[in-house]
């Protein structure tokens, strides 16, 4: 077990570190057993970093995303951690001198994001663009528009840590024993060996429309997505790999609406209780039921 542990570098609208507890307990293997773990949406990678922190013999590790900026920032953090954190300790210290100046900083943040929607930046700056906007937007939210810009707005945060660069260095060492891709999940099956456990987080279903934060990438991850998602997990039951998917549960919101019990009807279904708090509504944050579904 790690003393210094690696800890997701991105704030992360449906993050899971508040679900870690329970997912943990799906996890069909015992943390001295060698086995290969793919993560096809990665997002922040909470689960990742659990795994590589606590599971010592692990093999293999796959991690993949369709959002190109994030898994840009997770190579460069890979590749160039050091000239990653001499930009964002830059950057951090001019962001902070502008605390009192509240034109000052939403210039400096809006130009930010204009350079980041450019995307003709070199990787690194690239890198250190997705981090800065992620520190210093509303709510850590990444969202972007059909054309893939990224429009969250500024947030509200007076001195906000840009720049963690011992998490950074941190990170950076567990990526070493991991491959990054970046494209359709349905093509992470191709790097199993041995014992498996996939862990899928995709883009939830909304539970209505004012909580879709389903903007992740220019294409909509919509009803019919969900339903490719479950004959991926088919094939890897098939297959005989180990999975765990993470959902909403749209019972929320409708006691009647049976698409995911109706979808999944095979497998096992457990909901469980997560807090979440991105909400423009103070009111509407809170416990709310999430879906965790396996074949173990």
């Amino acid at each position: 077990m790690r003393k210094d542990k690696a800890k997701p570098f991105l704030k992360w609208a449906g993050g899971k570190t508040k679900l870690l507890q329970y997912i943990e307990n799906k996890i069909p293997y015992k943390t001295n057993e060698v086995f290969t773990f793919i993560e096809p949406f990665v997002g922040s990678g909470a689960v990742l970093f659990q795994i590589l922190n606590n599971y010592p013999n692990i093999e293999k590790v796959v991690i993949n995303d369709i959002n190109t900026d994030l898994i840009i920032t997770y190579k460069t953090i890979f590749n160039s951690v050091e000239e990653l954190i001499e930009l964002l300790q830059r950057w951090e210290l001019e962001y902070h001198k502008l605390s009192d100046n509240e034109d000052k900083k939403k210039e400096y943040y809006y130009n930010k994001r204009d350079l980041f929607n450019k995307r003709n930046s070199n990787k690194i700056n690239r890198s250190a663009l997705f981090i800065f906007l992620n520190r210093t937007c509303f709510n850590g939210l990444y969202r972007v528009n059909k054309k893939n810009m990224f429009n969250v707005p500024i947030g509200s945060y007076k001195k906000p840590t840009i720049c963690d660069d011992r998490n950074l260095r941190l990170v950076n060492q567990l990526l070493q024993k991991v491959t990054i891709l970046n494209g359709d999940y349905t093509e992470t099956v191709k790097k199993v060996k041995g014992k498996s456990l996939f862990y899928l987080d995709p883009p939830y279903k909304p539970l209505n429309q004012s909580s879709s934060f389903n903007s992740y990438a220019k294409d909509q991850f919509d009803d019919n997505e969900q339903i490719r998602l479950k004959e991926f997990c088919d094939l890897l039951d098939s297959s005989k790999h180990k999975w765990i998917l993470s959902n909403s549960d749209v019972k929320n919101t409708d006691m009647n609406d049976d698409f995911f019990d109706d979808l999944y009807g095979a497998y096992s279904i457990n909901r469980v209780l997560a807090k979440r708090s991105i909400n423009s509504i103070s009111s509407k944050r809170g416990n709310v039921s999430e879906l965790l579904i396996s074949n173990v």
